[in-house]
Formats: C-alpha cells, structure tokens, sequence
C-alpha cells in the first residue's frame, strides 16, 4: 500500500507537468519566443511557472519515497509525508480550487507509512 501511495505522489507531479503544460501553452509559448530568460512577469505567465515548477518536488518526494520504501526508512516517509502536509494545506487554503487536495490526501497515508501504518 506504502508504495502505491508513494507513486501516486509521484504521478501527481507527472500530472502537474502534463497538465501545466497544456494548459499554459499559450505563455509557454510566448515565453520561449521571447527568449525564456526574464519573460513571465505577466500573471499568468506567472502561474505557469510556478504551476510547473512544482511537479518537479512532487515527482522528487514520491522518488524518495519510493527508495525509504524499499530500505525500510521510516524516519524519511514521516519527513516526506508531514513536509507534503504542510504544503498542501497552505495550497488548499490559498487555492481552495487547486490540486492541492491530491497531496493533501496522500501525505496523511506517507506519515502513516511512515509509523509502519501502511505495509
């Protein structure tokens, strides 16, 4: 259970990619046009970027899950599940709309995993 948890956290980062993307293609665009380099000063450009840029640490925490999975470090499953906590209850509350709820769901069941909840 532990490790579906831990590639789903993975997954949502892969999502967050996919779907800033596709989403944002339009200020992807312009900004590439423009030469990428001081070019999402625009709100929305804005957003993309960092819509974006969180995929990665989500994919990054669901990869370092997946290792405390397989050598059985517990202490770093707690340290990944109340780290994703956290943030995701500040993106809920800020973003009540967003997809923070993904991670907000998942995190509880890393701390969990982390206790030896989840096997």
């Amino acid at each position: 259970m532990a490790n579906i948890v831990a590639w789903a956290l993975f997954f949502v980062g892969i999502i967050h990619l996919v779907f800033g993307i596709v989403r944002f293609k339009r200020q992807l665009a312009q900004a590439v046009s423009a030469g990428f380099i001081n070019q999402f000063k625009e709100i929305e450009a804005y957003a993309a970027f960092w819509f974006l840029m969180s995929g990665p640490p989500l994919m990054l925490s669901g990869h370092i899950a997946l290792h405390a999975i397989a050598v059985g470090d517990f202490y770093s499953l707690k340290t990944i599940g109340i780290y994703t906590f956290i943030s995701a209850i500040i993106g809920v509350i800020a973003f009540p709309k967003s997809p923070c709820w993904a991670p907000l769901v998942l995190s509880p069941l890393l701390i969990a995993a982390g206790y030896g909840g989840l096997q």
